[in-house]
């Protein structure tokens, strides 16, 4: 059962990893004018990564000193995404197979 929940929680979290990067690619596009948001389906797929991402973002931009254009905020989400990824590992494998040693390093 905890490998199920494992498993589940480990592809969310790598979903929203991918979330996050086709967001920030996404920008990019819009940014320089490759792809157009008054198409209807653009606009959705747009809309869609906002709503899923900027909750996220938006306490990471208002902690970050303004760097005039550059938004480096989905890298850090990726980062901290990265970091729960890894501790959620080491928690599994600590319940799991009883490796306790592995939780310290």
């Amino acid at each position: 059962m905890i490998t199920i929940v494992y498993e589940i929680l480990h592809e969310a979290l790598n979903l929203y990893k991918w979330a996050v990067i086709l967001a920030a690619l996404f920008s990019v596009l819009v940014s320089f004018g490759i792809l157009d948001t008054r198409n209807r389906v653009v606009w959705t797929i747009g809309d869609f990564l906002f709503r899923i991402t900027e909750p996220a973002l938006r306490p990471i931009r208002n902690l970050l000193p303004n760097m005039g254009g550059l938004d480096i905020s989905p890298i850090i989400l990726i980062f901290a995404v990265w970091v729960a990824q890894e501790i959620l590992r080491r928690l599994y494998f600590a319940v799991a197979f009883g490796q306790v040693s592995g939780l310290l390093l």
